[in-house]
């Protein structure tokens, strides 16, 4: 039985999972084009969704956005279909023995510094960038790198009067503690100098490999983030850039000294490591560590399916069968799909309706 989404769309197997709802395989009907479609329980008291679908609306067109196909609800779901994007950072990071070349780290930079630019434009912070939310485009965009999940995105300047938030302090910890900012550590309010000071040390491990902080553990959550910090505070910034190039070290250092409402000199910051590179005798030809096969082939290409479709840092998920759909995640297991579709619904509908309500929502069984 096809199940479709918004007249257009029909939903294939589910490809990932996250906190606030599914990702699931589907396909253009007429063009045959794949997308993601992205399902969350309409009952959830503030929806991420719709709050990560307002910030897509107003960056799109950029680049390195994801493109919004078709936005609405079915049953009890809000539904997001977007462009389809392939792997992740942190599933090539990994695939590549956890370490890129300089000339990867280089260009990978380049276009984040842009990316991070753009956000910032828009009057946002990110407050999350890490490798799983960073990932490759697809066929001719595979050598273009997006910035996905804005989840813990915050407006940092009023977009009438361009006034800056105010400096806080004692703000709950936001974001991943592997790469979060010292600052936010501290529990000050974050700003346009906690992205990058974020992806410093996002480039430090693909680079390295490792960080000094990672696999530290506490009795809790909080233990645990109080452990990383203290060792990011502790670590200077020369000492984490040792045997590296001295433009790492300016970089986290420019990063950690200015001021919360500074705007960042985002042109220095990318001339910087174009200068490197200029001086290692790099192309920037967007040629990266994985588009580099015995056979000459393109790895971001030859991924496996299951791979390639891993969306905004959600855990995989390859025993679907297409077209049954598998145990909702623990925030959507509440949420139902009514068998009668709202008005306007298609009668296409009634059958993803039909089929979801097929499902124990309750124990996760069929």
């Amino acid at each position: 039985m096809e199940l479709i989404v918004g007249n257009k769309y029909s939903l294939g197997r589910k490809i990932g999972s996250g906190t606030f709802g599914d990702v699931y395989l589907g396909t253009n009907i007429t063009t045959g084009e794949e997308v993601a479609i992205k399902l969350e329980c309409i009952e959830m008291t503030n929806s991420q969704l719709e709050i990560e679908r307002e910030i897509y609306k107003v960056m799109q067109g950029g680049v390195g956005v994801p493109a919004i196909k078709w936005w609405g609800s079915e049953g009890d779901y809000n539904v997001m279909v977007t462009e389809l994007l392939g792997p992740s950072l942190k599933d090539l990071f990994n695939s590549n023995n956890q370490k890129f070349s300089l000339k990867t780290v280089l260009l990978l930079a380049d276009q984040l510094i842009s990316r991070i630019e753009y956000i910032h434009t828009n009057n946002f912070i990110h407050r999350d960038i890490k490798p799983e939310n960073i990932l490759m485009g697809l066929g001719k965009k595979n050598n273009l790198v997006y910035i996905i999940d804005f989840g813990l995105a915050k407006k940092y300047r009023d977009s009438r009067t361009n006034l800056h938030i105010p400096r806080k302090e004692n703000k709950a910890f936001a974001g991943s503690s592997k790469y979060a900012s010292i600052n936010t550590h501290l529990g000050t309010e974050q700003s346009r100098r906690d992205d990058l000071e974020t992806l410093g040390y996002v480039l430090m491990l693909f680079i390295r490999g490792n960080l000094p902080w990672q696999g530290f553990t506490g009795a809790t959550k909080q233990q645990r983030i109080n452990k990383v910090g203290e060792k990011k505070m502790s670590t200077p910034v020369e000492k984490l850039c040792r045997t590296f190039a001295p433009e790492f070290t300016t970089y986290l250092n420019y990063c950690r000294t200015l001021w919360f409402d500074q705007k960042p000199d985002y042109a220095y910051l990318r001339q910087l490591f174009r200068y490197l590179s200029h001086r290692q005798g790099f192309t920037y030809d967007s040629v990266f560590d994985w588009n580099m096969l015995p056979s000459g082939g393109n790895r971001n290409e030859k991924e496996t399916r299951e791979d390639r479709y891993r969306r905004d840092g959600h855990q995989h998920t390859s025993t679907t069968s297409r077209g049954a759909l598998p145990a909702p995640t623990t925030a959507s297991r509440h949420c139902r799909l009514r068998d009668t579709p709202k008005s306007g619904s298609s009668t296409t509908n009634r059958s993803l309706a039909q089929h979801l309500s097929g499902l124990n929502l309750e124990t996760g069984k069929s």
